[in-house]
């Protein structure tokens, strides 16, 4: 079966839940057997990872950056462009935005972001997480104000995301009695019956994961993906670093390089998937300028 296409001009039908979809996206049932016993045979998402380590030039969309800087996008940066590539990316290639539960795969409901973000730049600042919603429409500099209005309202020693709210909770939960809550939402999550509260809160449900290692100034790491949750994705990219190349004419010349790594649950889609949606990400780079309109077209995952 393959993948639909709407445009902005448009009309989608309303989607209408059906037996056996969950509340954060519709199961696939047109997989093939294989692909669907992928998940029996490794169960645990820890069971299913796949690595990946590559460079990428940023010389164009440092030139980009500069440009929306002096149009008042003040603190849009490269995390803000790998965030649209891959929002840009999911447009045309939806499955990697599919996620295993109760081992089933599904496609998911919109685009969902997570980031471990310090309240303050110091080694005692304490961590929160952050939950952004994209759509495949968004834009570079959608995917900007969005960011940071979340980011804004985490910011502070002394402000709360819910998120925070609820650790605070659980945290003085006896041992026992913790262990055993963890264990209910482990099988509540499992058969699809976590309250949307929960999901929307969860760090450990989205569509990736993202890190970034610049701001420390060192290298990506290979970050694990969480057995807990649905997140099949963990992104991290390193510090800005310069690298020589010989030029088509024999000249020796320095590029602007960014190192990152992608860990991925390789259940939900094949590896060829994975391959296109790297190269579509490396386009954007290329040619970053095409993020600050719309996809004509964006696909819809397969049935």
């Amino acid at each position: 079966m393959q993948e639909k296409e709407t445009n902005l001009s448009g009309e989608k039908k309303p989607y209408k839940r059906k037996r056996g979809d969950r509340k954060e996206g519709r199961w696939i049932r047109s997989l093939s057997p294989v692909n669907q016993l992928m998940a029996f045979i490794m169960p645990q998402r820890n069971d299913a990872l796949n690595m990946f380590r590559d460079s990428i030039d940023i010389s164009a969309a440092e030139k980009l950056l500069r440009e929306l800087k002096e149009q008042g996008y003040k603190n849009i940066g490269m995390l803000h462009v790998f965030l649209a590539a891959y929002v840009r990316t999911v447009a045309s290639t939806p499955a990697i935005n599919r996620f295993i539960s109760g081992q089933r795969v599904y496609a998911r409901h919109g685009i969902e972001v997570v980031m471990t973000v310090k309240k303050e730049m110091s080694i005692q600042s304490p961590d929160t997480v952050i939950k952004v919603d994209y759509t495949p429409w968004d834009t570079l500099t959608e995917v900007y104000e969005k960011f940071n209005e979340t980011l804004e309202k985490s910011k502070g020693a002394e402000s709360n995301t819910e998120f925070d709210k609820l650790t605070k909770v659980l945290r003085v939960i006896p041992r026992p009695i913790l262990r055993g809550f963890i264990r209910l939402l482990g099988w509540l999550d499992y058969h699809g019956w976590l309250p949307q509260s929960l999901l929307k809160l969860s760090p450990f449900h989205g569509s990736f994961i993202i890190t970034s290692m610049g701001s420390l100034a060192i290298p990506p790491i290979y970050h694990h993906i969480y057995n807990f949750g649905n997140l099949p994705i963990f992104l991290s990219f390193g510090a800005k670093r310069k690298e020589t190349y010989v030029d088509e004419d024999g000249n020796i010349k320095i590029r602007p390089m960014i190192d990152f790594t992608f860990v991925t649950d390789e259940r939900i889609c094949d590896g060829f998937t994975y391959a296109s949606a790297l190269r579509t990400m490396r386009r954007y780079f290329k040619n970053p300028s095409v993020l600050l309109t719309p996809p004509e077209t964006v696909a819809e995952d397969i049935e």
